[in-house]
């Protein structure tokens, strides 16, 4: 359980990291971002940071000149604290960005990444440099989507929480019947046969361009549609025969052989689809339905302020966070003495003390999701980000605030 919350966790610090550091801007070219790969010796960087910071003082504008030495010298700092460059590497970007008024903050962020930087890279600029991290917050497995009849078709995929519309086939000249009769029902059911042969080898040949060039990336194919035509389409081999070894079995009935029938074979596979994010998400949220729609409201809390309450007397089995939340759990201080702790938007503003309505000041603070995960280790409970990209995720945030718990027990 520990080890499935800190992949969890790990995973959402460095999505929300790279949210953060993408939506950063310098004043001029001062923010720097070092992208340093394993193997590489920490010395040869430490050389490299100070022949730039000598080049720094050729700068004309004084203090982007001071902004950019500044920057070095804090990379330069948080270097000596490694021994050796991680396996995968490290990435630190820091620089100076505007905040409230005129002023200025120093952000530093060091990203050891989930996948492994080539090479080594200096960079400085007016935004930071990300274009190699980019990629790593793509799941990359995937299953490939088919929703088939004969008289249309839709080819997609489905990527950790996103059904995504790769292509769409809307009426195929595939009459669906006819009123001849003798020689002409003959010829008639033969052009039939003939038109639907061309639309099915159409979509094979989509299908192709779509899925082969990444199949080892490919966990594998649902095939879906009304009535026959999918095992038809399946069982007579159109499709190439390396997606043929992807094809899970059996298939699956829809309504809709439309964007909205790609929706429909992803419900209707999740006992197929064991271990794509979307599946344990769905499952997760739709019980929580279920035990609030009980009379007695379930083995259910909701809301901030009653999960909190729950997880302190050790109830919750399973907190259900929303990954899109961006609120702070702050620990507050009054001029008068009081001390409290608040959820706050901005970490960086002011706060009205609850005891006596002054001004108070933030003292520290945590992103809250990290703060529910710090709650699920000290209550050795589970933890279970939910994405906004389903429909439950969408309702969880919306209807929840983002925030529920299924329990191991009720609490009155």
């Amino acid at each position: 359980m520990a080890n499935d919350n800190s992949v969890s966790r790990a995973r959402y610090d460095f999505k929300k990291a790279m949210e953060e550091i993408k939506n950063y801007r310098g004043k001029g070219t001062e923010l720097i971002s070092v992208y340093i790969p394993y193997g590489k010796l920490i010395s040869d960087v430490m050389a490299y940071l100070r022949d730039e910071q000598s080049q720094a003082s050729n700068i004309k504008s004084k203090t982007t000149m001071k902004n950019v030495t500044g920057a070095i010298e804090s990379i330069a700092a948080r270097l000596k604290t490694f021994n050796k460059v991680p396996e995968n590497g490290v990435v630190i970007f820091c620089g100076e960005v505007p905040r409230a008024g005129d002023q200025t903050k120093m952000v530093q962020y060091v990203i050891q990444p989930p996948e492994s930087i080539t090479a080594f890279l200096y960079r400085c600029d007016s935004s930071f440099f990300t274009e190699p991290l980019d990629g790593m917050l793509v799941d990359k497995r995937y299953y490939g989507l088919i929703v088939i009849d004969r008289k249309e078709a839709t080819i997609g995929m489905l990527a950790g929480t996103r059904i995504k519309v790769l292509k769409h086939y809307f009426d195929s000249l595939v009459p669906s019947k006819h009123h001849q009769g003798g020689q002409s029902s003959v010829r008639f059911e033969r052009l039939i046969e003939i038109a639907a042969h061309e639309f099915f080898k159409k979509v094979a040949d989509s299908c192709t361009t779509c899925f082969l060039d990444d199949i080892l990336d490919m966990e594998g194919i649902l095939v879906g549609g009304p009535g026959m035509t999918k095992e038809f389409f399946i069982n007579n081999n159109y499709l190439h025969h390396e997606l043929m070894k992807k094809v899970v079995k059996p298939f699956f009935d829809t309504g809709y052989t439309d964007e909205s029938g790609l929706k429909e074979l992803v419900d209707a596979a999740q006992g197929a689809i064991v271990d794509m994010q979307i599946t344990s998400e769905k499952e997760m949220v739709q019980r929580l339905f279920r035990e609030i729609r009980k009379t007695d409201g379930g083995l259910s809390a909701y809301g901030e302020d009653m999960v909190r309450h729950v997880a302190e007397l050790g109830a919750v089995d399973t907190f259900l966070i929303s990954s899109e939340l961006r609120k702070y759990r702050a620990k507050c201080q009054c001029p008068n003495g009081h001390q409290f702790d608040m959820t706050v938007d901005d970490p960086d503003a002011d706060v009205k003390c609850p005891e006596c309505g002054s001004n108070a000041k933030v003292v520290s603070s945590m992103d809250l999701v990290d703060d529910f995960f710090e709650m699920s280790e000290a209550y050795n409970s589970s933890m279970q980000l939910i994405s906004g990209d389903s429909e439950e995720g969408e309702m969880l945030l919306r209807a929840f605030g983002g925030i529920a718990a299924l329990l191991r027990y009720r609490v009155e």
